[in-house]
Formats: C-alpha cells, structure tokens, sequence
C-alpha cells in the first residue's frame, strides 16, 4: 500500500465505521477490514473497480463524488477517507464540508502542486509537469482543483474545519525531514487529518 493510506490506518481503530470515497477497486478498505474489522463502505464510479471491490466482499455505492454525501447523515461514519481524488471533483470545498459532516474525522490526501519539482519543471520548461504525482499530460488529467498544502490549509480555516494531522512524502511515498520542515515545497502528496470545529 502507498505510504498515504499506510498513514491512514494508524488513525483507524478496530471497529470503525469508514467511507472511503473513490475507493477504487477496495485495496484499502479490505487491508482494514482484515486488520481491524472495520465496518467498510466504499463510493466508487468506475463498474470495473467496483466489480473487483465486491469480489473482495466489500459494501460499495456506485455514485459520481460530485453529487455529494447527501444520502450520510450527520456523523455517520467514523472516518471519510479520500486518496488523491479531491482535486478530481468539481467542487472540493463543498465535498470536504460534506465529508465532515458525515464523519467525525476525515483524512485526506492529494497532490500539492507546490512542489520544487513542479515549480522548476514550469519555470525551465514554460510546460505543465508530468511526475508520479502528476502523472497526466494537461490534455488528458482528471485532476481539475489542483491546490498546495497552503491553499487547502486556508480553506480549511475558511470553512471551521479543524487540521489534526498533517504529514507529506515524496513522490515515493517517503517522508522526509525537508518535507516535515517545508511542505509546501518539498511534500509532494500532502496527507490530512480534519474534523469539523
């Protein structure tokens, strides 16, 4: 597992109710429902990644992010989880309100688009950087909201969303002294941890 979801899991506690929103085909939350014996839901649009994710016994919701949680009530869940996806969808100020609402926390992870790599690569080559991170061409990137640690951070604070955690890695999904010390320039997936205040 990426270093952000092994991140994840030490916030998880045995029995946890969890939502992972763009679940994939479930690796994660089969990893905790073994581990832990959480109670595991997932959201996922792609038919194939939810095909795969019920072979792994878990309860999945075929829904677009994008219309939002209004089907959770208020705290629902113990943990919404959301790996590299806030960037995808439409409206990501209203989907992070949404997700604290219906969890008690939530843990977020995404691409910062602050990274030195990031900055050098337009600044040298005047062209949108393409890294493990970033893996798509401009023309063909599902990411349409990309943001820092900065940006998310503020709008946090915008909205009375209270920071927990915060931890960055690099592109391998190591962490790192620099990255601990600089995010914002060296973290290159930030990896939150929030609730609402």
């Amino acid at each position: 597992m990426r270093l952000d979801q092994q991140l994840s899991e030490k916030w998880i506690s045995p029995s946890d109710k969890v939502l992972d929103l763009g679940c994939g085909d479930g690796e994660l939350l089969a990893h905790l429902s073994k581990k832990y014996n959480i109670s595991a839901y997932g959201m996922e649009i792609d038919q194939e990644k939810i095909a795969i994710a019920i072979s792994r016994g878990l309860n999945i919701i075929q829904q677009d992010l994008n219309i939002g949680l209004h089907r959770f009530a208020d705290q629902s869940f113990d943990y919404v989880v959301m790996a590299q996806a806030l960037q995808s969808v439409d409206a990501p100020d209203v989907l992070l309100k949404d997700m604290v609402r219906v969890g008690k926390q939530a843990i977020i992870t995404f691409p910062n688009f602050a990274h030195w790599k990031t900055r050098a690569f337009l600044a040298l080559k005047g062209k949108m950087p393409v890294s493990k991170a970033l893996p798509y061409m401009w023309y063909n990137t599902p990411n349409i909201h990309l943001c820092t640690f900065r940006d998310f951070e503020a709008l946090c604070a915008d909205n009375n969303i209270r920071i927990i955690n915060r931890l960055s890695v690099n592109g391998n999904q190591e962490d790192s002294f620099l990255g601990k010390r600089l995010p914002n320039l060296f973290g290159e997936v930030a990896i939150y941890r929030v609730s609402a205040i």
